[in-house]
């Protein structure tokens, strides 16, 4: 269950933190990085992204007409992004199996693609809905609210139809679907770091993380390519080096270290060095990684994403920073 360290208040999307035993978070915390490393190991190898920013636009604005917790928008996207790979794979297998075969066979893949295109907001929906079930909150999103809004966007759809899509997506992922988020990762690193004496109080740096872990999904592509061309101080990555940085766009340690350094630097910058190290020693990243990661988030928070333009400073981004996380709460 994501988040098992966090204590629900009643009625309330609120969180109280440093209420678990350390022998409880130690155990979580294991758990959790036993599980990166795992997705880590898969991702290796896997061709193209579903995170992309109108995809995931779109999912937090349905989230939020949908009243549901952030929780519950990243663990969709994260649940149509594995659907769409599986997907895409499986149409680029039939391709190159059907290109020893007739015309008629090619025809029949090229119409396989289209009905993917074709049922794109379906699956996304799906995903949304899906994901709704897996919170451990009451709010679940029904059958006839889902056929309301594709009615809505032109979409005819039946129940029948709406639970087939539901069964796709969960057959595609052999109904492994309670993916680890992000969100998930942070919210377990502040629990520890509000054990171990970090001096910005946790439940001040949750509201930070939420507002740039938005950040990160919605410019995911653009932060994680500044972050390559940085990692091999080169602006021009070949083929082979992107495809090996694949894996990182999966590391949830790094992107939760990431996201926590620069909340730190945004709540309380004098502060930032001690988080850093804090987080050095729970994960064993690398404190330059952190720092690398954090300052990509703060660069791209104010619109600089290209290395030949002006680089601002950490103080400006973190000034525009709060201006934004101010305006969301």
């Amino acid at each position: 269950m994501e988040g098992p360290l966090k204590l629900r208040l009643a009625n309330s999307s609120d969180f109280q933190f440093g209420a678990v035993a350390t022998e409880t978070i130690e155990n979580a915390l294991l758990h959790l990085a036993q599980q990166n490393e795992q997705a880590v190991k898969e991702a290796a190898g896997r061709m193209g992204s579903f995170r992309e920013t109108r995809i995931v636009e779109f999912v937090f604005l349905l989230s939020e007409q949908w009243c549901l917790e952030k929780s519950v928008s990243y663990q969709a996207v994260e649940i149509l992004e594995r659907f769409m790979v599986k997907q895409a794979e499986n149409i680029c297998q039939q391709a190159t199996i059907q290109q020893r075969n007739t015309k008629t066979e090619l025809q029949n893949w090229r119409a396989l693609k289209e009905q993917l295109f074709n049922k794109f907001i379906l699956r996304l929906v799906s995903c949304v809905q899906l994901a709704s079930k897996l919170s451990f909150h009451y709010k679940i999103v029904s059958n006839i609210t889902v056929l309301n809004f594709l009615q809505a966007l032109g979409y005819i759809c039946t129940k029948e139809e709406l639970l087939e899509s539901e069964l796709d997506v969960l057959k595609s992922l052999n109904f492994q679907i309670n993916l680890p988020t992000p969100l998930a990762y942070v919210e377990m690193l502040l629990e520890v770091l509000g054990y171990n004496g970090c001096l910005v109080p946790a439940t001040q740096l949750h509201a930070t993380c939420l507002t740039l872990l938005d950040l990160v999904y919605l410019l995911h592509e653009p932060i994680y390519e500044s972050l390559l061309r940085a990692s091999i101080e080169n602006s021009t990555p070949s083929q082979l080096q992107g495809e090996k940085f694949i894996s990182v766009k999966e590391d949830f340690m790094l992107l939760a270290v990431g996201i926590i350094a620069a909340s730190a630097f945004i709540q309380n910058h004098e502060c930032w060095s001690q988080v850093v190290g804090h987080l050095q020693s729970i994960t064993g990243i690398a404190s330059e990684s952190i720092a690398q990661f954090s300052y990509a988030i703060l660069t791209h928070s104010v619109g600089t994403n290209t290395p030949g333009q002006q680089q601002p400073t950490p103080h400006k981004a973190a000034r525009a920073l709060r201006t934004t996380a101010s305006s969301n709460t």
